[in-house]
């Protein structure tokens, strides 16, 4: 009965940074149990929100607390809290994910309805070649160190706190060249519009 209620209540930061940590270190399944109690649901919430079906939700849930077990020796406290961590696990299994779907279209049940019916016209082609030509040049005038996380975050699509260990710099630094560099580049393409 005292596990039972012990695991309804809800874990402060800290007890879940020492859960994480025991994982880490021990393997202690037991801390493992707690976090898998508290994140799982939470984790399947968010990805239910992010528009995925229920089955593969469960699915991609599994993985990230999977995930979870083996990287806990990653989790820096100094970085992120658990839960950003957890969460930017879970988006990032979900973006594989969809990623691994894209590439195997034989997977995928397709209504043929949804596909185009021609290709793009030429009118069409030279309009995102001018769109993406004008974001090139836009990211081109940023300051070398805006632009590097830019790339880092949007192409690469790297979670704020994997560049700031890439880098050597804070993560408040990060996230302020972050703003600074969406901020100059919304207004340099607003000009060109």
């Amino acid at each position: 009965m005292n596990e039972a209620r012990q695991e309804e209540t809800i874990p402060s930061p800290g007890e879940l940074v020492r859960l994480i940590e025991a994982v880490a270190r021990e393997r202690d399944r037991n801390a493992f149990k707690r976090l898998f109690t508290y994140f799982a649901p939470r984790v399947k919430s968010f990805l239910l929100r992010s528009g995925l079906a229920d089955p593969l939700a469960e699915d991609v849930t599994q993985e990230v607390m999977i995930a979870i077990w083996h990287k806990a020796s990653y989790f820096d406290p100094c970085q992120a809290g658990v839960s950003t961590w957890v969460f930017t696990i879970a988006r990032n299994q979900r973006i594989d994910r969809l990623r691994r779907m894209r590439s195997r279209p034989g997977d995928i049940l397709v209504d043929p309805s949804d596909r185009p019916d021609v290709s793009p016209s030429s009118e069409d082609i030279a309009i995102v070649e001018e769109r993406e030509e004008g974001v090139r040049k836009a990211l081109s005038s940023l300051p070398t160190e805006q632009a590097t996380i830019v790339r880092l975050s949007f192409f690469a699509e790297k979670p704020h706190a994997e560049i700031a260990r890439e880098l050597g710099i804070p993560l408040g630094t990060v996230k302020s060249r972050v703003r600074l560099a969406l901020n100059r580049l919304r207004t340099l393409l607003d000009n060109d519009l």
